[in-house]
């Protein structure tokens, strides 16, 4: 796939899937976890909430039964009794009640006559535990009652021990209503309804839970019921009796304790919200590390790579690749890399120098029987010149073979010199220098005292300072600049403007270009390919040094020279270092 057919990419997807798969899994195992757990949590608080709503209405139940115990065993209220006067037992049965916190009190005579009965609850007719209570045996039960569920206790008021002497009862009762359902509402943080023979009496909810509410009363485990349009979970707490007490029989009503399940469900969904919020955040700033990750390791192989593209186009050994950002952001593979491609490069000029050595070398072979070529002819002309120089010559004809003789000795002098340039190897002075001087002077050596095209200079006012041999640069500069005014005027360009243009100008660090255009033919592809070769030249009276004298000067001096034609014309490009060539790594 061309998607994953880039590092870059096979990098970034794989962290940030990698990233999304982790916290995507890391997410769901916490936000299941958290859910088990809170729903545990709610079923350990309302299984702890029924106990203790069954404890507190058992401490309720057996606190009531004992202070009517305490009460029928008063003296003062035995006597009250024993009068069977109304008006004489209301004032002491109201004290009680009041004491007490009861929402009943019933006092009847030996025959069951109620001698005294609150207001506050209604009492119900035929309680079967006031018959118990008028045969000596307390009795304890609950009665439906319109505002809740009644619990009653009554006792028997007697006096004696050993023969006791029955003269009434006394009945006390507390209202399951709503109030007390508050109150263990408040008490265990949990909803409470009171149910008795299948139907809520009193509760904390809405009065309309009696159609919606679970009321089973068999349940013991923990059940979900709605209750309009929230969901709760409940349990079922059977209401007791003081222990030991004849009970009527009866079914025996339960608490339902209820906590919501929905507002247990919204606050999880606010915790899921923002685990999901917190992963998109967590993905989304791990996509864009995978991406500053991915990019830290190609971003160098890219620069790598383009300087391997330009060296493969310029031939340019001597650029090296420099990562860019500080160095301890680098990739050291990749540092490792530049580092080994730089000594590469360098191995390869050094080579490259030293094949062009012995090429030189080797080239003084044929060096003979160019010398004897190009030696001959000027020798020839000469001699012959001096044979014409016989006593009384005319006067023409010896100015005419001086200057025949003047003319070979120059040619003579540029070729021994010439071939002493290429054949030797060159020592450098490097010092500082501006560059646009010396294409200045390299510019003015080719027209000085030569009519012809013009030279164009395209160099900054300030000066091009650059550490370079300025003497060994402009000669190669002379070679060139020579060459292009030469296949200027070859074309017929030499008037209407400069045929030739030098310029100079910084390219980097440490690093100048000069080029030279020119407005020639150009050079065939099929030359092109020879220009740098010692002896090679498509002039008659050349010798076909002048460009491999240019190139072994440049390179010298650590830069690199290229050709770029076309039929418009043909430029000369030369790359020079500030400081002159590095030094050769030494021998390992």
């Amino acid at each position: 796939m061309a998607l994953l057919a880039s590092l870059s990419n096979r990098i970034f997807l794989a962290s940030a899937a990698l990233a999304l798969v982790t916290i995507g899994s890391a997410i769901y195992v916490v936000g299941a976890r958290v859910s088990r757990e809170a729903q545990s949590e709610m079923e350990r608080g309302l299984i702890e909430s029924a106990a203790l709503v069954g404890q507190q209405q058992a401490a309720l139940s057996n606190q009531f039964f004992l202070l009517a115990r305490f009460v029928a065993d008063l003296p003062k209220f035995k006597a009250a009794v024993e009068t069977g006067d109304p008006p004489t037992i209301r004032p002491l049965a109201e004290e009680y009640r009041e004491q007490l916190g009861a929402d009943l009190v019933l006092v009847t005579g030996r025959e069951g006559r109620v001698l005294f009965a609150s207001a506050d609850a209604q009492p119900p007719e035929g309680l079967p535990t006031v018959a118990t209570a008028l045969g000596g045996r307390p009795a304890a039960a609950f009665w439906p009652d319109p505002h809740g569920i009644l619990q009653v206790c009554s006792v028997p008021v007697s006096i004696g021990v050993d023969s006791p002497e029955l003269l009434g009862t006394l009945t006390v009762g507390f209202l399951l209503d709503h109030r007390r359902a508050e109150q263990f509402r408040r008490a265990t943080a949990s909803d409470v309804a009171f149910v008795l023979d299948g139907r809520v009496r009193a509760a904390t909810l809405p009065a309309a839970i009696d159609a919606t509410i679970d009321r089973r009363t068999s349940a013991t485990d923990v059940t979900v019921t709605r209750v309009g349009d929230d969901e709760f979970v409940q349990l079922a707490v059977p209401l007791s009796l003081p222990p030991r007490i004849a009970v009527p029989s009866r079914e025996l009503p339960i608490a339902l304790v209820l906590r919501s399940r929905t507002s247990q469900l919204r606050a999880l969904r606010t915790v899921n919200r923002t685990l999901l919020a917190t992963a998109g955040i967590s993905v989304l700033l791990a996509t864009v590390l995978a991406y500053v990750v991915a990019r830290s390791v190609t971003r160098p192989l890219g620069t790598i790579t383009a300087a391997m593209r330009e060296m493969e186009t310029t031939g340019d050994l001597t650029r090296k690749i420099e990562l860019k950002g500080p160095e301890a952001w680098q990739d050291e593979d990749a540092r490792l890399l530049a580092a080994t491609f730089n000594s590469l490069t360098d191995s390869i000029a050094r080579f490259q120098r030293e094949a062009s050595e012995r090429e030189r070398l080797l080239s003084l072979g044929r060096l003979s029987t160019v010398i004897a070529h190009e030696v001959r002819n000027p020798l020839m002309i000469i001699k012959a010149a001096l044979r014409s120089l016989t006593p009384g010559a005319p006067a023409d004809e010896v100015r005419e073979a001086v200057t025949d003789i003047d003319d070979q000795v120059t040619r003579l002098n540029r070729i021994v010199h010439d071939v002493l340039d290429f054949s030797r190897p060159l020592r450098f002075e490097i010092a500082e220098t501006d560059l646009a001087a010396v294409c200045r002077d390299a510019a003015a050596a080719v027209t000085a005292g030569n009519e012809g095209s013009a030279v164009g200079i395209r160099v900054q006012a300030d000066p091009l300072a650059i550490r370079t041999d300025a003497e060994r640069l402009r000669a190669a500069l002379v070679n060139v600049v020579a060459n292009a005014r030469q296949a200027t005027e070859a074309a017929g360009h030499g008037n209407g403007g400069p045929g030739v243009v030098v310029a100079a100008s910084w390219i980097g660090d440490r690093r100048a270009r000069v080029s030279v255009c020119d407005r020639g033919g150009g050079i065939p592809p099929e030359q092109l390919m020879h220009v740098f070769e010692p002896y090679f030249t498509t002039r008659r009276t050349g010798t076909g040094l002048g460009l491999p004298i240019a190139r072994n000067i440049v390179e010298g001096l650590g830069g690199a020279i290229r050709i770029e034609s076309d039929a418009s014309g043909t430029t000369v490009v030369i790359e020079i270092p500030d400081g002159g060539p590095e030094p050769a790594p030494a021998p390992v």
